[in-house]
């Protein structure tokens, strides 16, 4: 049995050197910072009168009617509030070729604000385009609410602002 398993250990090993150098490694571009301002006020920053109090993310493509999205809330060294989506969304293919494949996720967001002691809900959406190739996987386009917004720029962060 010991010899069994120092057999299958060095066949492992054997088989982990044989593999070629990390340059075929797929690199992953697909953070997405969303900004959100209005008369450029900071919508996300729950402190300020009028901004957005409470924001959901839910995937349109996904399996439920009810798929949340995770996403986190961040600060630039300003102090302005962005949205940090990394991924979770469901991706569906849309366009493929020998060389690329593009997939696509939809994403509905629905943010909540105070406006004269009542609360109004505010439903926009944000559809992202991703490409994909052997050496890259990254976003390459982002609408809100059906307007063009964002288009990858090579070796640029993903950034997306939004005014309202």
């Amino acid at each position: 049995m010991k010899n069994l398993f120092f057999v299958l250990m060095v066949a492992f090993f054997a088989f982990l050197s044989c593999r070629s150098d990390e340059s075929d490694v797929q690199q992953i571009d697909q953070i997405i910072n969303l900004y959100i301002d209005s008369a450029n006020q900071d919508m996300l920053n729950v402190k300020i009168k009028g901004s957005y109090t409470n924001i959901r993310m839910n995937d349109v493509y996904g399996i439920t009617d009810a798929a949340p999205v995770n996403f986190t809330m961040k600060k630039t060294t300003d102090t302005i509030n962005y949205i940090e989506y990394i991924a979770g969304a469901k991706r569906i293919g849309i366009d493929s070729s020998a060389s690329s494949k593009t997939y696509q996720s939809k994403i509905a967001l629905i943010m909540t604000k105070k406006v004269n002691d009542t609360n109004r809900i505010v439903n926009d959406t944000m559809i992202i385009n991703y490409t994909s190739t052997p050496n890259l996987f990254q976003v390459s386009k982002v609408w809100y609410n059906d307007v063009l917004k964002f288009t990858k720029v090579e070796g640029q962060p993903n950034i997306v602002k939004i005014s309202k």
